[in-house]
């Protein structure tokens, strides 16, 4: 059976990247998660869709890691003029609790990893994919039209 509902690899939007990775790992768990994702399916994926899988898969295990029990996963994505943002947060133990490592993925891409605590508990991770040339110029598409 295939670790992934689609071919990473030819995969376009980050929506459907990110819940192609995060549903096998929810499913095959032993407790209950609620995923609940707020990305534009026009968003694409910022870089390899393979590597930023990777990212992906690593940073959701390490949220469900963080609620043994079970509990709410939330991931938000939006384009900045700094470039692609993309949030995971849960209700696990806080960020001074926590291994804040930045994976090798996330160097890979030129992605920059920044934890902080959630005002409702648990924390999050914001990975920032900075700007290609490309997403640039459709941010400036956007602003004229």
């Amino acid at each position: 059976m295939p670790s992934h509902w689609i071919d990473l690899q030819n995969c376009q939007s980050l929506a459907v990247l990110v819940e192609t990775v995060a549903a096998p790992l929810l499913i095959h768990s032993a407790a209950a998660y609620c995923l609940e994702s707020d990305i534009d399916t026009d968003l694409k994926v910022p870089g390899d869709p393979s590597i930023c899988g990777l990212l992906i898969e690593s940073l959701i295990r390490a949220a469900i890691f963080e609620m043994p029990a079970g509990g709410d996963l939330f991931v938000a994505a939006c384009q900045t003029p700094r470039g692609l943002e993309l949030e995971i947060s849960d209700h696990g133990s806080s960020v001074e609790k926590r291994s804040q490592t930045q994976p090798l993925m996330a160097a890979k891409l030129g992605a920059t990893l920044q934890w902080r605590n959630c005002p409702q508990g648990g924390a999050s991770v914001t990975v920032l994919f900075p700007n290609t040339g490309s997403q640039q110029a459709s941010m400036n598409r956007r602003k004229a039209a």
